[in-house]
């Protein structure tokens, strides 16, 4: 089993905090050296501005690891997974993608969001209390979009979400076990796309595009869809219930003002942060950068948590507030690489905090906070129950 001290720097957290050491980095050295036994890493960025000028670089900054040239890249890379690829292949397969998610189509998709909330509220009433918010809420309200949006059988969520815990939390034998199974989901899943395709996602993929987007990259694109809203999206609304529970005074307010609602989801994007550390990036040539050189082949991790909860200005950005009207952050990535999937995650995470506060007015947790276990080795950080009351 890895132990704690097996978690990066850049992933360390103190519950749903960055480490201490990461905020004092982020102030006094935000691109440092680094060395890590086991992991090529050369520096760790956690100053804003050092963060974005790294992750907005697709010029002099790639995803590919350091030893892949560029002409071996598409043999290596995860296909359908834009976090992989590097122009101009990422950007023929973005262009394919980004029409999907118009705001036409997040407008239709809406009403269905807000119906998948409501029966799962529904749900977590019923259950009685003390409940476990991830289990009846958290990730069957993501998961149930998500396949809505790609066209898979919502009876088929629980088998998915199963497969997606394993292959995340587990190592050797038991993981490869479920990537396999997986693996074979998602090709029955592509083929039978290619014989009838429907009005969802990969469907408009299949009719739009043919055979000009290949089995793999449809696959792939389920996949990342959906790793995305089981581990992603579901980990937003625990981590984020809970940090509205640990500022009482926020959450009354965002009760009081319904209309705030845009702006706590955006603050609780930044103050969460469940994406740690972006993927790492190698430099193409020698980099200047805040006094110092990052040399080419040399790879940087970017904390985004860090970078979130860094002082900008005169702002104290480490401190939690609806209110915040510039509440820029990088929970969605940066550069070419910003989600794609970013206005139907906004979409659910405002009608399930506004829905879940609404019909629990008095929602607390059911256990002290020091027995909520966290999921520090998970792809996405997390917890793993979140029991509550009302």
């Amino acid at each position: 089993m890895p132990k704690p001290s097996d978690i990066p720097v850049f992933n360390r957290r103190v519950g749903v905090d960055p480490t201490p050491e990461l905020i004092r980095l982020s102030r006094e050295e935000p691109l440092a050296e680094l060395v890590i036994p086991g992991q090529q890493i050369d520096w760790l960025a956690t100053g804003r501005e050092e963060v974005r000028a790294i992750l907005g670089d697709a010029e002099r900054f790639s995803t590919r690891p350091p030893t892949v040239s560029a002409t071996d890249s598409r043999q290596l890379v995860e296909p359908g997974n834009l976090l992989q690829y590097d122009p101009p292949d990422h950007t023929a397969l973005r262009k394919i993608i980004t029409p999907e998610f118009t705001v036409r189509r997040m407008r239709r998709m809406e009403p269905l969001v807000e119906k998948i909330v409501t029966d799962q509220l529904d749900t977590l009433e019923r259950a009685g209390r003390p409940v476990d918010l991830m289990r009846h809420f958290a990730w069957p309200v993501p998961g149930l979009v998500a396949c809505a949006l790609l066209g898979l059988p919502r009876d088929d969520l629980p088998q998915l979400a199963r497969m997606f815990d394993i292959r995340a939390g587990s190592r050797g034998k038991r993981r490869m076990v479920a990537t396999k199974a997986l693996d074979s989901y998602l090709i029955k899943t592509v083929a039978q796309k290619r014989r009838a395709p429907g009005d969802d996602l990969l469907g408009m993929l299949v009719q739009d595009h043919g055979d000009g987007v290949t089995d793999a990259e449809l696959a792939g694109i389920c996949s990342s869809f959906v790793a995305a809203a089981l581990e992603g999206s579901t980990q937003m609304l625990g981590l984020g219930t809970l940090v509205l529970l640990r500022h009482p005074d926020q959450l009354a307010l965002l009760r009081e003002r319904p209309e705030l609602i845009d702006q706590a989801v955006e603050e609780l994007l930044r103050y969460v942060s469940v994406v740690s550390t972006a993927s790492p990036r190698t430099a193409l040539v020698d980099v200047p950068m805040a006094g110092k050189v990052i040399k080419a082949g040399q790879v940087v991790a970017c904390s985004l948590i860090a970078a979130n909860r860094a002082d900008a200005g005169n702002d104290s950005r480490d401190g939690f507030d609806i209110t915040r009207k510039n509440t820029s952050h990088f929970a969605f990535g940066h550069g070419i690489h910003f989600c794609v999937g970013a206005s139907l995650g906004r979409m659910q995470l405002r009608s399930a905090f506004g829905g879940l506060i609404q019909r629990f007015p008095n929602l607390a947790l059911a256990v002290p906070e020091e027995e909520l276990r966290f999921r520090p080795f998970a792809p996405q950080y997390g917890v793993e129950e979140l029991p509550l009351t009302w």
